[in-house]
């Protein structure tokens, strides 16, 4: 048999997804880059109750103090928004326990902004028990499947992980793929 050469059409078509994940890792890759910024954007805040600015107006309510919320804020958000990106371009078996993490900093960033902000930082292990019953199960049946396989076909660890991994995917379909 002979193997079919690759068309014009087939090149062409190649070179757009891969000048497609250029641009999206380049875009990841300045995000990246530009976190120790990101997380001093709270400086700009200024030290008053109330902070007025041209989009919107935001009162700091029991902080009494707008740039001490905004700090608060980033160092919450920065790492939020590094693991979102890592859970989203993870091609390990375990990356779904990154979902823990992540849901946690989005609780925290929705407590800090609640009406009710005594008890930031003590976040309440009850509202983690849901998820952590899907994930923590799912984690360990992934990995005894692949120790099972293991020892049945006498696999090394990286073939079995090259054969978990998912060929990349555009954004939506890998989103729907999680939920």
């Amino acid at each position: 048999m002979h193997k079919k050469l690759p068309s014009k059409k087939d090149h062409l078509e190649f070179r757009q997804l891969d000048k497609k994940g250029l641009v999206i890792g380049t875009i990841i890759a300045t995000f990246l880059a530009t976190t120790p910024y990101l997380f001093t954007l709270y400086e700009s805040v200024p030290s008053t109750k109330v902070w007025n600015t041209f989009l919107f107006t935001y009162d700091s309510k029991v902080w009494e103090d707008a740039n001490l919320v905004f700090w608060i804020f980033s160092s919450k958000a920065i790492p939020l928004f590094l693991l979102i990106i890592w859970f989203f371009t993870n091609r390990h078996w375990w990356y779904h326990a990154l979902l823990v993490p992540i849901i946690m900093y989005i609780y925290q960033i929705f407590v800090l902004f609640s009406d009710d902000q005594n008890n930031l930082d003590e976040f309440q292990f009850i509202y983690m028990l849901p998820l952590m019953a899907i994930v923590i199960p799912s984690i360990y049946l992934i990995r005894a499947r692949i120790f099972n396989r293991i020892n049945e076909a006498n696999k090394s660890f990286e073939e079995l992980e090259e054969e978990l991994k998912l060929t990349p995917k555009n954004f939506w379909s890998k989103l729907k793929d999680y939920f």
